[in-house]
């Protein structure tokens, strides 16, 4: 047979030890998958129309804006708490029922706990059309049937942590050790009762510092959330970027990073606790 480009690129290459036993080394397939990514890069940036040239003769407008919002607009501090206020609070109250929800959800989505392939599909599926709507189309949809404001924001961020944490959950829930669970069952305790007492007390460490980080994200998350109407300090950022006044998108900018990392490192603190 005759042999090919591609077996004489990565065919094996023999080495002869010094006991005279040959070794054979798989010649590495790096460059390869280097250039097929490269290949599909250059294609996708046609395809898409990408000019990288605009870096190169507008890229400094990105320093110049930057530039204009420092030093911050102090005057316009108290302009920020209301809408910063309501960033967090619906970060927070979607935070919390998403991942109240996500406990249910995870449970009917575990094939070794319910034992039911319709019922563990449907719920896996659910989950799974969840994850794959991005949060501003979810926030805009909300605005339409809740209106503007925050309550829009929190079904926006409520609707992502159900899904991100359900997700990981009942893939945590599927890979335990289901000995105690079953030694439960066989003592007369129903489904829901060994879950409580052989599966809780494995998983609660990862499902606390999970929606701890889901909480982390979704501060950031409802500062954007503004620009399609549901609220918060997005609306806020949308308004005074409209009106050209970078002084004071540098203050609310400053602002929220300072709460982002308070959340931060107050989350971090309590995750390392729980490891």
């Amino acid at each position: 047979m005759r042999e090919t480009v591609y077996d004489k690129i990565f065919k094996p290459k023999t080495y002869t030890l010094s006991n005279g036993k040959e070794v054979k080394q798989r010649a590495s397939r790096a460059p390869f998958i280097l250039l097929i990514v490269l290949f599909v890069t250059v294609v996708s940036g046609e395809v898409t129309g990408v000019d990288l040239s605009m870096l190169r003769t507008r890229g400094h407008q990105f320093i110049v804006i930057l530039t204009a919002m420092f030093p911050p607009n102090f005057n316009f501090m108290n302009n920020v708490w209301g809408p910063l206020f309501d960033t967090i609070q619906m970060s927070l109250l979607g935070s919390i029922a998403g991942a109240l929800l996500a406990i249910p959800f995870a449970l009917l989505s575990s094939s070794n706990i319910i034992r039911n392939r319709l019922l563990n599909g449907f719920f896996k599926l659910f989950l799974s059309i969840l994850r794959t709507l991005p949060t501003l189309i979810s926030a805009l949809i909300a605005t339409f049937i809740f209106g503007l404001g925050t309550m829009a924001g929190t079904v926006a961020i409520f609707l992502f942590t159900l899904s991100y944490i359900g997700k990981l959950m009942y893939e945590h829930i599927e890979n335990v050790d289901m000995g105690a669970f079953e030694a439960h069952e066989s003592m007369g305790l129903s489904k829901v009762e060994a879950f409580r007492y052989a599966i809780v007390p494995d998983v609660l460490p990862t499902y606390l510092s999970v929606s701890l980080y889901a909480f982390e994200g979704n501060i950031r998350f409802a500062a954007i959330l503004g620009y399609v109407g549901a609220g918060g300090v997005g609306l806020l950022l949308d308004e005074r970027l409209g009106w050209r006044d970078y002084p004071s998108v540098g203050m609310v900018l400053l602002i929220l990073m300072l709460v982002v990392f308070v959340i931060e490192r107050i989350s971090e603190y309590f995750r390392m606790k729980l490891t």
